[in-house]
């Protein structure tokens, strides 16, 4: 019994799926970048788990939204450059699910 492998379909796939990774990883820090950038820093509160290392106390996590937003205060951006940085944050988060999509119906449909 021999085991032949299309060297050439593995390094296509190889590549598609580094390039994938690229641009989701990628789009998705350039948004993150961008919505900070356009003075709306996400402040998630954290999950609780009976497990966790460390828990974040209310008073750390107000102090944090507390500094996000005295940063969003001191941008020298300004409206217009704030509301374009957000349209800019949005696009990529768009452009990061419409690459995601695409590879699930690469998969799901096999094309």
């Amino acid at each position: 019994m021999s085991i032949d492998i299309d060297w050439i379909a593995f390094v296509q796939v190889f590549v598609a799926a580094l390039i994938g990774a690229v641009v989701v990883v990628g789009c998705y820090a350039l948004g993150l970048r961008m919505l900070v950038r356009s003075g709306r820093a996400p402040v998630v509160a954290p999950a609780e788990f009976t497990d966790a290392i460390t828990v974040v106390t209310e008073k750390e996590l107000a102090k944090a939204a507390k500094a996000a937003a005295k940063a969003a205060k001191k941008s020298p951006l300004s409206p217009t450059q704030k509301r374009l940085a957000l349209l800019a944050a949005y696009a990529s988060f768009t452009t990061c699910g419409v690459a995601v999509l695409g590879g699930l119906l690469l998969i799901v449909f096999d094309r």
